[in-house]
Parts: C-alpha cells; sequence; structure tokens
C-alpha cells in the first residue's frame, strides 16, 4: 500500500533529540509493554470469540425473550454471535476457543445461520473434539474465518485503488471532523457537505453508552444519543456515501469510528469488511475513562489491532483525554509514555508507522505564561520522537469557557500548532465546545479558520528550527526526560500496576475490578482462534 505519510515528511519541523535518551526510552517501553503481550498471548474474550464467528460471516440477531417484540428496534436485540458464544461458554467453556465446538457441531452439515438458530431455541449441543475430529472442525474453521480475511484484503486493495485513482488530500495535516446526530441517514448529508467544505476524514462518533454495550447492534439506526450507534450497516451507508463524495471532489475521503469499548474485536473486524480508514483503537481510554477492566481490553487490543493491520486501517489512540483530568504541563511526560507504549503494542500486533495516529493535544491553560511555546515543544517533541507516525492532534476542550470568540482564537492558535510542527490528523475544534453539539455554521466557522492557517501557514514548519538550548528545546527534553524515568518505574513495576496507581490521567484502575472482568477467559492447552492463526502467520 502506498504509505500516506508520505506526503508529510518533508514537511515537519527540526528539534534534535538525544538518541541515547531516544533509544533508551523504547527499551524501556518494550520492557513495561511485555507482560502485557502475554497476557493477551494466554487469553481469550468473549468479545474475541464472536469476532471470530462475524469473521465467518454470522450476523443477525432474534429479539431478547419475553422481553422485546420480534419487530422491536435493533438495539434491543442479542445478536446470534453473543448467543452462540454463551451457548458454548455455558456447555463446554471457552478455554478452547469458540471455533473448535461450533465447526465440529457442523461436521454433519448445516450452517453457521442455522445453528444460531438452533442456539436459540434451545436445541444446540456443543462439544469439544478430539483427534481427527478436532482437525476436521480446526480445518473449516479456518476455512470460513479465511474467507473473511479475504473480505478484508479486498477492502484494503478496493482503498488503494481508489486513492490511486482519486487521489489523497492535496496538503498534511488531513483536516478530521466529527459528524453524529443519532441519526445515520441525517448523518450521511453532513457528512458528504463536510467533504465539500474541506473535511479530509469524517469520524461518525458513537451513541453515547455504547462502549459499555457488550454486543453490537445490527442494523440502520436512528436513535442514537450524543452520537450514532457503531454498526455494521451504518458503516456500509457512510462509506458508500463518502465514495460518492470523494468521487464527486476528487480525492479519497477517509472514515473513522471507535473500535473500542467492550466489543472493540467485532468493531474492529466489521471495519475492515466496510472499508473504514481510521479507527480510534487504544485500551487506556476504556480503562482509564469507561471504567472496563484492563485485562479484558487489552486482550481484546491486541486482536482488533492485528485486524487493523491487516485491513490496512490507522489507528487514532487516546493520550488526549489524559488532559482533560491532568494538568498538561506537569503531566506531559505521561503523555509521551503512553505514545511509546501505544508504539510498542501496536508494532507486536503487525501496525506499520504510517498506521499509528498517535493522540496529543493542546490543553494547557491559555492563561499559563508562555503556553503557546509549551505547546509548540510538546508538540515537536511528539513529531520528532514519531517521525513517520501520522499524529493526530486534537484541539483545546479543557479550558474552553463558552465565549466563542476567544475559543475561535484559541483554535487559530491550534491549527497554527499544527501547521507549524507538521502534525498529520488535525482534529477541527469548534468555538461552542462544551457548550452545545455544533450547529452547521459552527462547523462551516471552524474550517474556514482550518482553511485560512493552512493555506496563510501549511508550509512554515519547514522554516521552523528551534535552537539548541532554547526554551522549546529545553522543555522537550525535560519532557523525555521525565518519560523516561517513568518508564524506569514501569517497566519495574508493571503496566498494570501503573494504571492501577493512577500513573494515567490521574485516574486509578486496578486489574481485577472494573466491567467486562467476567469475559476474560485463560486459553486452554487445545485452544485454537483461527483468525490469530492467519493473522499471526503473516506477522511471523
Amino acid at each position: 500500500m502506498t504509505d500516506p505519510s508520505v506526503g508529510f515528511r518533508a514537511n515537519r519541523p527540526r528539534l534534535e533529540l538525544d538518541p541515547l535518551l531516544v533509544a533508551r526510552a523504547r527499551e524501556l517501553a518494550g520492557r513495561a509493554a511485555q507482560p502485557v503481550v502475554d497476557l493477551a498471548r494466554r487469553h481469550t474474550t468473549v468479545s474475541v470469540e464472536r469476532a471470530v464467528l462475524r469473521l465467518a460471516g454470522l450476523t443477525g440477531t432474534d429479539p431478547v425473550t419475553g422481553s422485546v417484540a420480534a419487530d422491536g428496534p435493533v438495539t434491543d436485540r442479542v445478536p446470534w454471535v453473543n448467543r452462540v458464544v454463551d451457548a458454548v461458554r455455558e456447555q463446554v467453556g471457552l478455554e478452547s476457543g469458540v471455533a473448535l465446538p461450533v465447526w465440529h457441531a457442523l461436521a454433519a452439515g448445516g450452517t453457521l445461520a442455522g445453528l444460531a438458530e438452533q442456539v436459540g431455541a434451545g436445541t444446540a449441543r456443543f462439544t469439544v473434539p478430539s483427534g481427527a475430529d478436532a482437525e476436521r472442525a480446526r480445518d473449516a474453521a479456518r476455512d470460513a474465518v479465511a474467507a473473511g480475511i479475504a473480505r478484508i484484503d479486498a477492502q484494503r486493495a478496493r482503498r488503494e485503488e481508489l486513492v490511486a485513482r482519486l487521489g489523497d488530500p492535496p496538503r498534511r495535516p488531513w483536516i478530521y471532523l466529527i459528524v453524529a446526530t443519532g441519526d445515520i441517514h441525517e448523518d450521511i448529508p453532513q457528512a458528504q457537505a463536510a467533504a465539500r467544505a474541506g473535511a479530509d476524514v469524517i469520524a461518525v462518533i458513537r451513541s453515547t453508552g455504547q462502549s459499555l454495550l457488550d454486543y453490537v447492534p445490527e442494523g440502520a439506526t436512528r436513535t442514537g444519543y450524543a452520537g450514532t450507534y457503531a454498526t455494521q450497516e451504518n458503516f456500509r451507508l457512510m462509506r458508500a456515501a463518502l465514495d460518492d463524495v470523494g468521487a464527486e471532489l476528487g480525492r479519497y475521503v477517509r472514515l473513522t469510528n471507535y473500535a473500542s469499548g467492550l466489543c472493540m474485536p467485532e468493531i474492529a473486524v466489521l471495519a475492515g469488511l466496510e472499508r473504514l480508514d481510521m479507527m480510534l483503537n487504544d485500551a487506556m481510554y476504556g480503562i482509564l475513562f469507561r471504567d472496563i477492566n484492563p485485562q479484558r481490553t487489552f486482550v481484546d487490543q491486541r486482536f482488533s489491532r492485528m485486524v487493523h493491520a491487516r485491513a490496512g486501517i490507522v489507528i487514532n489512540t487516546g493520550e488526549d483525554n489524559y488532559l482533560t483530568t491532568a494538568d498538561a504541563v506537569d503531566e506531559a511526560h505521561t503523555v509521551t509514555v503512553s505514545q511509546l507504549l501505544n508504539e510498542t503494542l501496536a508494532k507486536e500486533a503487525s501496525l506499520e508507522d504510517w498506521q499509528l495516529g498517535l493522540g496529543h493535544a493542546f490543553e494547557i491553560d491559555p492563561d499559563r505564561h508562555e503556553s503557546f511555546r509549551l505547546e509548540l515543544a510538546h508538540a515537536m517533541l511528539a513529531r520528532a520522537l514519531f517521525p513517520d507516525a501520522p499524529l493526530k492532534w486534537m484541539p483545546p476542550t479543557k479550558h474552553m469557557t463558552g465565549d466563542v470568540f476567544r475559543g475561535y482564537l484559541l483554535d487559530g492558535f491550534f491549527n497554527l500548532a499544527g501547521a507549524l510542527t507538521g502534525q498529520g490528523i488535525l482534529l477541527v475544534g469548534m468555538m461552542t465546545e462544551a457548550v452545545v453539539t455544533p450547529w452547521l455554521s459552527d462547523r462551516d466557522l471552524a474550517l474556514r479558520n482550518v482553511r485560512y492557517v493552512l493555506d496563510a501557514a501549511g508550509g512554515l514548519a519547514e522554516d521552523f528550527a528551534p535552537p539548541r538550548g532554547g526554551f522549546i528545546d529545553r522543555r522537550a527534553h525535560t519532557v523525555l526526560t521525565e518519560a523516561v524515568q517513568l518508564l524506569e518505574r514501569i517497566a519495574d513495576e508493571g503496566l498494570l500496576q501503573a494504571i492501577a496507581d493512577g500513573t494515567f490521567g490521574i485516574t486509578r484502575r486496578p486489574p481485577d475490578r472494573g466491567k467486562g472482568l467476567d469475559g476474560v477467559v485463560r486459553l486452554g492447552p487445545e485452544a485454537y482462534n483461527p483468525a490469530l492463526e492467519l493473522l499471526e502467520r503473516v506477522h511471523a
């Protein structure tokens, strides 16, 4: 695939970091991350196993018994993948995974959908096969899942074809705009209008609370709150709409959504099947801000990132969120630490540099003396530390007061910092942030702000070289040094303990608490996951 980061590599500022300190930081990040990788390799989750069935083509729902009518809303129905995984777990456990018992049950004939109907009727019976029966089940499961991965491969090839024919946006950073009304059929015309107004990436944020649902709704939805449900059909509809407007505009328009929460692996699979281009994908976000169990979400994250790697999807990480609960100056080094850990965990899962949309944010109190210089130092540190990653730069939110004039000015300074420091993905800030859901006119004004700054100052990065020993240089090295010191402690104590101690975002999340822990299963000696086998074969 053409590396989309090529367009901004030549347009980045010059900040020289101590190569020994950088090497030490990465070595410590590797040590700190390894126990989490080992944990993920030893465990599965109900969502990982449901993702296997989705790759094999199982879709559809049946109503919740006794509580919802057959024609009830799709968000109140239990998907068949949940039914089947729950039945396997109840009858034989998930220590061997779902593939062997399911495809053993299909050995005499029938389809996954038919088996799901038997589960709904209470007539399906599962056993874990052995010997020749296990080999037959393993082969059948591998073939079924391989077909799903082939569809993901075809979607990746289609993206490459469209980018080659239509072209990428003409400049960096890419302009990233959020559109989500709750109604997918309202989102579509707004997304197309945003693309016509200059947006390069359309983000459809999820309905409030979806990250805590332990199932993925089915079908097109019109009832989301403060966002639109992430479903396969909603993905398909928005992808088609953006392809239409991309052909009209003569540039490929990217689509992003959220692969986080309790269904991270499943949503990653659906994103690959429907050709989404970016996904918010960061275990730490769910742990810290949604109280999802750390073990559950690190296991889910590894699987989902392997799917994203195969699909050619750029991940976005959530370090910007830390600065909404912690001071952006005092805790700047925790953002750098998390970026280094995310880089390590992402590459272990086969993601490449061009797929690492590592997050950071413009969140220093604007009343602080030298606030803009500090913002530049932090942004330049990230850019220098990850030179080939399309960093995702987030606008001010914490210190937006409702004064729209001040907010518009702050967003202008944010846009200038993004241009000046060579960021890869620039989320459009809204002057009405924290006041109302943006009006269309708010989005139009915000896009005008971005366009003006990028047109007027988009090439400044090549002219900007902070002097050695100057304010920006000193601040960047201070943050990097503090990050190394923190990584030394995390490497000794363990990442899970660091999270429990409140190291990131000052929020304490112990490994034995939080939502979804009951969905984590330690794998047995005969465990088999055909998706992991196929994805890891490419990784090896």
